[in-house]
């Protein structure tokens, strides 16, 4: 496809499948407003900010999603931005360097153990319905939670997303092995690069589409969605078009959004107005 993108307007996206259950968890402070939640050998650091509907927030950088991410390298920072509307909620990924959550490496399940988690602080936080705005790595990780509970995502927001680019197949696979694999092996020597190495094709197999879900799945789903398109080799502007085209409830921004200063708050703007046109009275 070409490079010049043009300014796209609605479609849509979203539900399926089944919901968590909840469960309860301790809660202990930490420093500089984190706060964790624990389930077992899982430990999830999160932080809040401000008040109203649920809007959980999911940090780019790959495996090494934090909470420093969110307000360091994405585009904008969404906790500031939407604190004044919403209760805001950010996590530390499990075991992203950099961050202070832990837990076990599930091989066979490596998308839905951090869904795992998700879910599971939406449940120690008393969140029933939420709305999710995801960067990067987020975008795979809202798909599966829409998937697993399409009955609490009530709108998304997957912003700059992964997925599978024909044109660099492995590239998510190699950027894993490269800048999140070691540093794991290290605070946790029990895993193994064989381990590493599974839990990664099956988390990125080639080839694929959102890694999460399928094609089949984006058509019938009903959950509205806006993306905020890329054209990256982590994020492929194919593959999140596609998306766009096949969802019965999205719509997208303009594109490019943030390749100049004076772009990022016209996105912003989109992302506010759509989280309003969704965001239900009561919770």
């Amino acid at each position: 496809m070409d490079k010049k993108r043009r300014t796209l307007l609605t479609t849509g996206v979203a539900a399926a499948a089944t919901a968590a259950t909840p469960r309860a968890f301790s809660q202990q402070p930490a420093g500089k407003g984190e706060r964790f939640y624990e389930k077992g050998n899982v430990r999830i650091c999160y932080q809040e900010a401000g008040s109203g509907f649920p809007l959980l927030i999911i940090s780019g950088g790959g495996l090494n999603s934090t909470i420093a991410w969110a307000v360091k390298n994405a585009p904008f920072n969404a906790m500031e931005e939407f604190k004044n509307e919403y209760r805001c909620i950010v996590t530390d990924l499990r075991n992203a360097h950099g961050g202070q959550s832990s837990g076990p490496l599930e091989v066979d399940r490596p998308w839905d153990s951090y869904t795992d988690d998700l879910l599971g602080l939406m449940d120690h936080l008393g969140v029933k319905r939420f709305m999710v705005l995801g960067f990067c790595i987020g975008a795979p990780y809202i798909w599966n939670l829409i998937k697993r509970a399409p009955d609490r995502v009530v709108a998304a927001v997957p912003a700059q997303p992964v997925g599978w680019n024909k044109d660099h197949p492995t590239y998510m696979y190699d950027l894993s092995m490269k800048s999140w694999a070691p540093e794991l092996m290290k605070r946790q020597p029990m895993i193994t690069p064989d381990m590493i190495d599974r839990f990664l094709k099956r988390m990125f197999p080639n080839p694929d589409f959102l890694f999460t879900v399928t094609r089949d799945f984006v058509r019938k789903c009903q959950t509205p969605v806006l993306v905020l398109l890329d054209d990256s080799p982590g994020h492929p502007y194919d593959v999140a078009l596609e998306t766009v085209m096949i969802a019965p409830k999205s719509e997208v921004t303009l594109y490019p959004w943030k390749d100049t200063k004076e772009r990022i708050p016209v996105a912003v703007r989109q992302v506010r107005s759509f989280l309003r046109a969704h965001r239900p009275v009561r919770a």
